[in-house]
């Protein structure tokens, strides 16, 4: 079970990489989102927050359920 202070967030896929430049199918991959409606949970780090913001138009941040 993660400790108290590791704090995490989820994402959920809501458009389609198709059509979209292979930086950006990479960096979906790589936050593990690979088909439509798909939500993750991941750790709140600079270098995950920033691979978000590089998709955000493809993708919605959803409040962390505890």
């Amino acid at each position: 079970m993660a400790e108290a202070n590791d704090k995490t967030f989820r994402v959920k896929q809501v458009k389609s990489y198709i059509g979209r430049p292979q930086r950006q199918r990479q960096t979906l991959k790589g936050l593990g989102l690979t088909r439509m409606n798909k939500v993750v949970t991941l750790k709140d780090t600079p270098a995950i927050r920033g691979m978000v913001k590089k998709v955000e138009h493809l993708v919605v941040v959803l409040p962390d359920e505890d």
